[in-house]
């Protein structure tokens, strides 16, 4: 008597620990909790905040889900070549996504690849940055009339507002802010870089914009960030790298008489 009771609670217990692993049952079927972990996942991954409202929303869309795939099964839905075509690109797409995902883990970038690409690019953005100031008009004798009036005590600021055919700088009197030299067309750069603090074009500067006015505010050296700001921007782009190679030496390795377009 004892060994038959001691069977049943067997019983009772593991069936309490199959219904744990659903979470509910539709026309006889069990769900299985674990479509909702996956959908919870994937959410997560995704950047969504797991919380309970969206646990709650995964639950009702899983057995939703069971509730509507029985009805399709049942009308033969799963049987239809149309079906059996989207299964076979919905199976390849996650299969590859899978593969990339894979290959990421089991090559992560390091933090010393990351320090070489910063150091790099920190190299190349090294210089001088200039603030200048400028006034754009359509004519040289406007602008040989506007230095006179600059040169007589106008304020660059206030002419640039009223006359500047740039008219983003213009509102702010004509401010370009810090760039470095090369951020300018030729003509505006060299006739810049030439000029101290203060100073201000003695002629007007011809461009394919215009004719300028260029008075050179300040100069410092070249802001960059620092590498543990960008460090993350910078891993994921090498990341994104390391992946396109990847992809593109499966293609080169491959067998096939497919010609890709160029």
């Amino acid at each position: 008597m004892k060994s038959k009771n001691l069977v049943a609670l067997a019983a009772l217990v593991l069936a309490a620990g199959a219904h744990a692993q659903n979470i509910a049952v539709v026309n006889g079927k069990a769900v299985p909790k674990a479509r909702v972990d996956t959908l919870l996942q994937q959410a997560a991954k995704a950047g969504q905040q797991v919380g309970p409202e969206l646990q709650q929303q995964a639950r009702d869309q899983v057995v939703l889900r069971e509730i509507f795939t029985q009805e399709a099964e049942k009308r033969g839905i799963a049987a239809s070549a149309d079906y059996k075509a989207q299964m076979e690109l919905a199976r390849q797409s996650i299969l590859i996504r899978e593969l990339f995902e894979d290959y990421k883990k089991k090559n992560p970038v390091a933090d010393e690849e990351a320090k070489a690409e910063y150091d790099k690019f920190k190299a190349q953005a090294s210089g001088t940055e200039y603030r200048a100031r400028h006034i754009l008009v359509e004519k040289e004798d406007e602008a040989k009339a506007l230095i006179a009036q600059i040169k007589g005590g106008a304020k660059f600021e206030e002419l640039a507002k009223k006359n500047s055919k740039d008219t983003g700088s213009g509102e702010n009197g004509g401010d370009l802010d810090f760039a470095k030299a090369e951020s300018y067309v030729s003509e505006f750069s060299q006739a810049m870089i030439k000029l101290k603090k203060g100073e201000m074009t003695d002629a007007p500067v011809k461009s394919q914009f215009g004719w300028h006015i260029i008075r050179l505010e300040d100069t410092r050296d070249a802001a960059f960030p620092a590498f543990d700001d960008v460090k993350g921007q910078i891993k994921q782009r090498l990341e994104q790298n390391k992946l396109q190679k990847y992809q593109e030496d499966l293609r080169a390795k491959a067998k096939t008489d497919y010609k890709f377009t160029q």
